[in-house]
């Protein structure tokens, strides 16, 4: 059994966002950090590790997808689950970015806090029993 809470990379430009999201993860026990642009989260997932990382598509700096691609080429990262936020639900094809990106899914906006806990606890027990 795990003794310390799931961590968890937050990477959106809007502060709401962040915010319900911290407040649903924390609720539900992960141990949550945000980062404000996927810049700042590429340089996060440098210098830490986390289970899992929850992105918004559309950000300044760096988006989503630019974040997805760095990821799966580097050796450490590149197994790490990834969720995708989307406000542009009708623009991206969601079966490309799983094929490509290996993301585990696209949450589009708006979005029910506890669903997306809910894709995360189905996404991190599937990890668990990797391990």
């Amino acid at each position: 059994m795990r003794s310390e809470p799931f961590r968890i990379l937050v990477a959106d430009d809007h502060r709401i966002t962040q915010n319900v999201l911290r407040f649903s993860l924390e609720r539900k026990g992960f141990a949550v950090t945000v980062a404000q642009d996927g810049g700042e989260a590429w340089k996060m997932l440098q210098a830490e590790d986390f289970d899992l990382v929850v992105t918004d598509y559309q950000m300044p700096v760096m988006n989503g997808e630019e974040l997805c691609r760095r990821m799966r080429r580097n050796e450490r990262l590149k197994g790490t689950p990834v969720l995708l936020l989307s406000a542009k639900g009708m623009e991206i094809d969601a079966a490309q970015f799983r094929r490509e990106l290996g993301v585990y899914a696209i949450i589009f906006k708006p979005f029910s806090p506890s669903g997306v806990a809910a894709t995360i606890d189905a996404c991190l027990g599937e990890k668990a029993q990797l391990v």
